[in-house]
């Protein structure tokens, strides 16, 4: 491959300078980094990376390929967690040209171009996160043609969530329960995760109003950028928390609940991304090694007094999950359903599944 060096630029001023992968064009965003050592093709397919810039603080990336764009039954791609790249450019200490594995059809190179976005390589991830760290996530920009300069953005102004939520009602057919899914930037995965539970999932739109609809609980799903940016989801949630239905909230849907709730939420300094993110259950000894990303965290302080703290972050402190003390209402600021990561919280899934069967 032939090498064409680059630039990312941070809005504090830093400059690293290194050689352009993907698609060569000048790309601004948030940036940010995950930990994960694995999961790359799933991690840079989740939604909640739109408008982002995401640093893999793993030294060699793409060494394993990218999977076939194969389709489950219900039409979602069973490799990848949304239709397309969400990201907007990664950032790699050393990008591996080579790559074997069993399901791979194409580099890591390959499949960025294809997707038009571009990537840089060359850099020291180490210095880089550790600057992150302590200065916090910022707009960055990636510039490949320095006759072309362009403006910080930070994404988390824009609506992200309407972005990518999905534009009409999808409906899943499974079993005789019914939950809606709130579309805020959902994974293929947390949808597969029902299905295989035997739950129809009825997937509609962040803002669409699904109050007056027939359905058994409501999933409010993980999603990219600012929960106070979905007035109208939020809207929408605090219209049924009378209800007696289960509510579920997932990451950004956590944070929503909250926000539906009374409570409220604020930005991290550089947010919770990787695979390995330990959550204590409040109460109890248990810590669950999570899948996270998120860059926005729920307020426990601000929660009204019928809520309680689920979990909490053990490096940080910070809330990783809320429950009602009377109502089947609950939120995980983690992903139970992984993708990549470990499943050991899938456990949440069954808990809400058990809270809508109580119901007969």
């Amino acid at each position: 491959m032939k090498k064409t060096e680059a630039k990312l630029v941070l809005s504090d001023g830093s400059i690293f300078s290194g050689y352009s992968f993907g698609y060569p064009i000048n790309i601004s965003g948030e940036i940010v980094f995950n930990t994960g050592m694995v999961g790359y093709p799933e991690t840079m397919t989740d939604p909640s990376y739109k408008g982002q810039i995401l640093v893999f603080t793993y030294p060699l990336i793409g060494n394993y390929g990218v999977p076939a764009d194969t389709l489950n039954p219900e039409g979602m791609k069973i490799n990848f967690e949304s239709d397309s790249i969400q990201c907007s450019a990664i950032v790699v200490s050393e990008l591996s040209e080579e790559f074997e594995h069993y399901t791979s059809v194409k580099s890591l190179n390959d499949w960025m171009y294809e997707n038009k976005i571009p990537g840089i390589t060359g850099i020291d991830t180490r210095m880089l996160t550790k600057r992150l760290r302590e200065a916090g996530t910022m707009p960055a920009k990636i510039i490949v043609d320095d006759k072309i300069d362009i403006d910080f953005e930070d994404p988390n102004s824009r609506d992200l969530a309407g972005e990518v939520s999905t534009k009409e009602i999808q409906v899943y057919e499974k079993g005789p329960k019914k939950i809606v899914l709130v579309d805020c930037g959902t994974k293929n995965n947390i949808i597969n995760a029902f299905l295989l539970r035997d739950i129809t999932v009825i997937r509609v739109p962040y803002d669409y109003d699904f109050t007056t609809m027939e359905y058994d609980g409501v999933l409010i799903s993980n999603g990219p950028g600012d929960p106070k940016k979905c007035v109208k989801t939020i809207i929408h949630i605090q219209k049924i928390l009378n209800d007696s239905k289960p509510v579920l909230g997932i990451c950004l849907g956590c944070q929503i609940l909250a926000l539906a709730a009374g409570g409220d939420t604020y930005k991290l300094k550089y947010g919770h991304r990787g695979l390995n993110q330990p959550a204590v259950e409040v109460g109890t000894k248990k810590c669950y090694i999570t899948s996270q990303n998120h860059g926005y965290a729920v307020d426990a302080k601000t929660l009204p007094q019928d809520w309680r703290e689920w979990f909490i972050n053990d490096n940080d402190g910070t809330n990783e999950g809320i429950f009602h003390i009377s109502k089947p209402l609950f939120g995980s600021q983690f992903h139970p359903e992984a993708s990549p990561g470990p499943d050991d919280s899938e456990f949440i899934f069954d808990m809400f599944i058990r809270a809508l069967k109580q119901r007969d």
